[in-house]
């Protein structure tokens, strides 16, 4: 099922995503002048876990436009990229040719990185925003996540609260709309859709996606030797009193923890 998903939303991804990113941050040579100004600002979710970035090596799992990894490589940090769409990587590496910053941009599905073991191990693993739900096991996901981090390394993750898709997040949140504990396959509309014209949006690909929950994620970062040090959930703009976002920060133990299985005769 999950090369079901990946080729159905490699398909998506490519069809005007470097239309969008133009339509919403400006040419690649605007946006570099931006992040040239300011390269923090698109990191504001992780500054206090990433301390000073300058050496670091840095990967970009699911990186999309490449905006953070850009920033990243601004403030030092050596930085690569992996992302499905290369319509994404097209206007990544035009961003980062024109902010005259190298980065590594490597253009695949994640669970398929050709020749992964060459990349070596990095500092930071950063996942930001609508990615885990491209997942249909996020053991596969966070096992890579493992293999890459070298021994200390991190885990930013920061992702859509799975709380948020079952309530509307529109005037005052009070009515339930979906299912907590769905976990069937949804076709739906690509992320970037919204930032088009209206008449550039028709024979958009549709992705194919699947809800997690909260239970799930922190389970299956900690299954695969990841010490979680901080679940910091983040209210909703519109009504503070429900969540919107999670910012998920777990660390490479030096010695890795084994999978606990408790079945029922174990107790």
């Amino acid at each position: 099922m999950q090369e079901q998903l990946a080729r159905a939303n490699k398909v998506a991804w490519e069809s005007k995503a470097y239309q969008a990113w133009i339509e919403h941050h400006g040419s690649p040579d605007e946006l570099a002048r931006k992040l040239k100004t300011d390269p923090r600002h698109p990191l504001r979710y992780w500054l206090k876990y990433l301390g000073d970035p300058t050496g670091k090596k840095v990967i970009n799992l699911l990186g999309s436009h490449g905006m953070k990894a850009v920033a990243l490589a601004l403030l030092g940090a050596e930085v690569t990229v992996v992302d499905i769409s290369e319509e994404n990587c097209k206007y990544a590496r035009e961003v980062a040719a024109a902010a005259g910053i190298p980065l590594n941009y490597i253009c695949s599905d994640v669970l398929h990185i050709p020749d992964e073991e060459t990349l070596g191990q990095f500092d930071i693993v950063l996942m930001e925003f609508g990615i885990l739900h491209y997942f249909t096991d996020l053991n596969d996901i966070f096992a890579l996540v493992s293999r890459r981090l070298g021994v200390n390394g991190r885990l930013m993750l920061t992702d859509f609260h799975p709380f948020a898709r079952t309530w509307r997040t529109t005037v005052t949140l009070q009515h339930p709309t979906g299912n907590y504990f769905d976990d069937k396959i949804q076709e739906g509309e690509i992320a970037f859709a919204k930032l088009l014209p209206e008449k550039e949006r028709s024979g958009l690909g549709r992705v194919l996606t699947r809800g997690w929950t909260v239970g799930d994620i922190i389970t299956a970062v900690a299954t695969n030797g990841l010490y979680i040090r901080t679940f910091e959930e983040i209210p909703n703009a519109q009504d503070p009193s429900f969540p919107e976002f999670y910012t998920l920060i777990a660390d490479k133990c030096e010695v890795p923890l084994k999978s606990l299985r408790i079945g029922p005769d174990e107790g």
